[in-house]
């Protein structure tokens, strides 16, 4: 596998190489697409893509794709293809037609891209910033998948930094791409409700789910050209940014008020998750320690029967850990995960605590 994608590294790769092994793949009737993503969601639009493209009756062909490079991934970091890659290879796509260059402006790989005279390329989390020398290159242009419902929320983390932020209602934008970052001129977006449970990976997959539905649909008339014309320009002055998350970001502070808390936790699911301290009390020896927990599951607490004596002091009620927060509020969190364990539901932590106290920190 490795040796393969060393093969169709950009580096590796010279335009006459290229053009002579998949001209002959090629229907000089249909419009040449490329396809630039990188992770899981990315895959389904791809899927979609690819079916489409199967039809008889298909308007186009995609004649390359650009993702990542080969990483390490999960705990073993054993180096493996990118999520778009993978799903390529398994349907059959050529190797010799996958590109994975470090960065999309090096010089071998826009050698490359400009060989393939591709007519449209259609991007959806590829990841990698594209230079002008790139975007000249398609004649229809670039046409991003975003999910958000731009102007609000451009840049890395729109789903993260919007739930985040408490919105109820989000969507995906299909938008043509431009150097600025996120500002080009919108051709169709669609509405999503969002309720106050759903995290971020799961919000991710329906908005790309929904975004490739809505390019499908979209294809005709950008190849017509159609989709230019009543493409809106964005109004900057309701632009808002969704900036990269950081891994300090990840630790909870109880301080603040619990909705705000079960935000984070919503948002900063899968990575980097969400972490917090809290202080395991023996009572019977003294002995203290401080324990670091990941945050899963929460929800906002919304009974009021429960007498707190001790702000501090975290509560086990009806299969839920309470833990006070900030103006008065309270947390339930009902999943957590310490290090180098698996994921587990409160009432198996609490049991797991022998009657020791706990108390936030």
């Amino acid at each position: 596998m490795l040796r393969r994608f060393r093969c169709f590294s950009a580096a590796a790769s010279s335009p006459s190489t290229i053009t002579e092994s998949s001209s002959s793949a090629f229907n000089s009737h249909k419009k040449r697409l490329v396809f630039l993503g990188s992770p899981q969601v990315s895959a389904c639009v791809l899927d979609a893509l690819l079916c489409a493209a199967s039809a008889p009756d298909s308007l186009f062909q995609i004649a390359a794709i650009v993702t990542q490079p080969p990483s390490g991934r999960d705990r073993s970091r054993k180096v493996m293809p990118s999520p778009v890659a993978q799903h390529a290879l398994d349907r059959s796509f050529s190797s010799d037609l996958i590109f994975t260059p470090l960065k999309a402006g090096e010089e071998p790989f826009i050698s490359s891209f400009r060989a393939l005279e591709p007519d449209l390329c259609i991007t959806a989390a590829y990841g990698n910033i594209l230079p002008t020398t790139f975007l000249k290159i398609p004649s229809m242009g670039t046409v991003n998948i975003h999910p958000s419902l731009l102007p609000l929320y451009r840049g890395a983390a729109p789903v993260q930094r919007a739930l985040q932020d408490g919105i109820r209602e989000t969507g995906v934008s299909l938008a043509y791409t431009v150097r600025q970052l996120d500002a080009g001129p919108v051709i169709s977006c669609e509405k999503v409700v969002v309720n106050d449970q759903i995290k971020a990976p799961e919000l991710l997959d329906l908005l790309f789910t929904q975004g490739s539905k809505l390019l499908i649909r979209e294809l005709p008339s950008i190849f017509d050209g159609s989709a230019k014309a009543k493409a809106l320009a964005q109004d900057e002055s309701k632009a808002t940014l969704a900036p990269k998350i950081t891994q300090e970001e990840s630790w909870l502070s109880f301080d603040q008020n619990a909705v705000v808390l079960h935000n984070k936790v919503r948002a900063f699911a899968g990575w980097p998750g969400t972490r917090a301290k809290v202080l395991v009390i023996d009572e019977k020896s003294g002995q203290k320690n401080v324990t670091e927990l990941k945050i899963i599951t929460t929800r906002v607490y919304t009974r009021d029967d429960m007498k707190i004596t001790d702000v501090d002091e975290v509560f086990f009620a009806k299969g839920s850990l309470i833990f006070s927060c900030g103006e008065g509020t309270s947390l339930e969190v009902l999943e957590v995960q310490l290090p180098g364990k698996k994921v587990v539901n409160a009432a198996a932590f609490w049991n797991g605590l022998r009657g020791q106290k706990l108390k936030r920190l």
